[in-house]
């Protein structure tokens, strides 16, 4: 082989490992999300033929944030920067390729010069996303029309609003159509894809389990920042720094860090107050990576010790902590799962003082669809009991991602010291 020089083969070095780096981040494959329109496809089939629509959102005007698509639209196409896009599946389609028809919005050279150019429907676009029918939404209620009149059935797939809410998206273009269509009728299959999302893949765990790897880093960079004279915005800005650094594009929700009475405040996000020496500090905080979220809390003693009544607090959780992971067997439900933690906190007299649930189902987002049915293999969970007392400026919590299988609970979040 040619000789190279020491700089050379450093820097061959280099760029091999950030490739290599690369191509191990997890991900899911494009075969998982064919296999999951397939399910959906295969349950309403089973349902009459209904018709069923997952829309993505429309997108945010005032670009005050990064859009993201409904995460029932993201689980099913892994697409993420498709406003107003529709997915449609129509099982009795006599074309078997019309049967999953996707819908993007219409090209716009001018607004995109503002907001980043967008692909022609083409025989690559189509293979990239799995999807043999791509149309514009132009054309979307010729083609509905054409399914509704065949099928007269379609079958809600995203969740119900609440009485004062607007009416789901696909909901309101389901009841439109119908009016117009004399006997067609409208069934729920709200459950199906809460059922899809709670039981998580090989992948989805391994993306998981990459935010919370990251999300570990953050911690050990906000332990090192939280001491008296800094502030709690010091600590958060430590965490979320090593997040980005490590491969985070962004937080899974909103950094909590919260000393001395603030730790008591559940969703406290002003972060602004200087630490002060003997205060306790809970931060509750998690990378995203793939789309998927950490969440995690640790509470830390900012001078490096407990108080007496410090200690006493922060073990009772702790134990109530491990009692609720072990808990989380299959079958199992929630309610058992936050007994097991309340019996704990209980017996020390800090009944009153945890005021919310055990945790919740995690994912595409922090508080994840939920199925409302028994612990299976595959869920992943969080699990983080609490105390707080307002009136002595005290406050912790623990918090867990919890990995159900066949056998004992994983704790993908275990490498964070507690």
């Amino acid at each position: 082989m040619p000789q190279t020089s020491t700089s050379s083969r450093r820097a061959s070095a280099r760029s091999s490992k950030k490739q290599s780096n690369a191509s191990a981040n997890p991900a899911i494959p494009a075969a998982e999300f064919a296999a999951r329109r397939a399910r959906v496809l295969r349950a309403l089939a089973s349902d009459g033929n209904a018709i069923g629509l997952v829309l993505a959102g429309d997108a945010d005007p005032s670009l005050s944030h990064t859009w993201r698509p409904n995460p029932n639209f993201e689980y099913l196409t892994g697409i993420t920067d498709e406003a107003g896009a529709i997915l449609l599946f129509d099982p009795s389609n006599p074309v078997q390729g019309r049967r999953v028809q996707l819908y993007l919005r219409p090209l716009n050279p001018e607004l995109e010069r503002w907001d980043g150019f967008r692909e022609p429907v083409s025989s690559a676009l189509k293979q990239r996303h799995g999807i043999e029918t791509i149309m514009r939404t132009n054309s979307f209620s010729r083609f509905l029309l054409d399914s509704a009149k065949r099928a007269k059935r379609f079958a809600c797939l995203h969740p119900f609003a609440a009485h004062h809410a607007p009416l789901s998206a696909d909901l309101a273009i389901m009841r439109e159509s119908s009016t117009r269509i004399p006997g067609s009728t409208i069934c729920d299959l709200t459950h199906l894809l809460p059922s899809m999302r709670s039981i998580k893949s090989a992948a989805e765990v391994a993306c998981i389990q990459r935010a919370a790897d990251i999300t570990a880093l953050g911690f050990a960079a906000a332990r090192n920042a939280a001491k008296p004279g800094q502030t709690e915005f010091d600590v958060q800005e430590a965490a979320e720094h090593a997040y980005k650094s490590a491969g985070a594009r962004s937080t899974a929700y909103n950094t909590i860090s919260g000393t001395g009475f603030n730790a008591t405040v559940l969703h406290y996000h002003a972060n602004s107050k200087p630490i002060g020496d003997g205060e306790l500090l809970v931060l509750d905080s998690g990378a995203s990576f793939g789309g998927y979220a950490a969440d995690v809390t640790r509470t830390f003693a900012v001078s490096g010790r407990f108080t007496s009544r410090q200690k006493l607090v922060y073990d009772t959780v702790l134990k109530a902590q491990l009692a609720a992971i072990r808990a989380c067997t299959a079958g199992a439900k929630m309610s058992q799962v936050d007994a097991a933690a309340r019996k704990v906190i209980t017996a020390a007299g800090f009944a009153d003082n945890f005021i919310h649930g055990i945790g919740h189902h995690l994912g595409l987002e922090v508080h994840d669809a939920d199925p409302a049915t028994a612990l299976e293999p595959g869920m992943v969970i969080t699990i983080e009991p609490g105390i707080y007392i307002p009136e002595e400026s005290l406050g912790v919590r623990i918090e867990d991602d919890i990995l159900i299988t066949r056998g004992a609970p994983k704790n993908l979040t275990a490498a964070i010291p507690k």
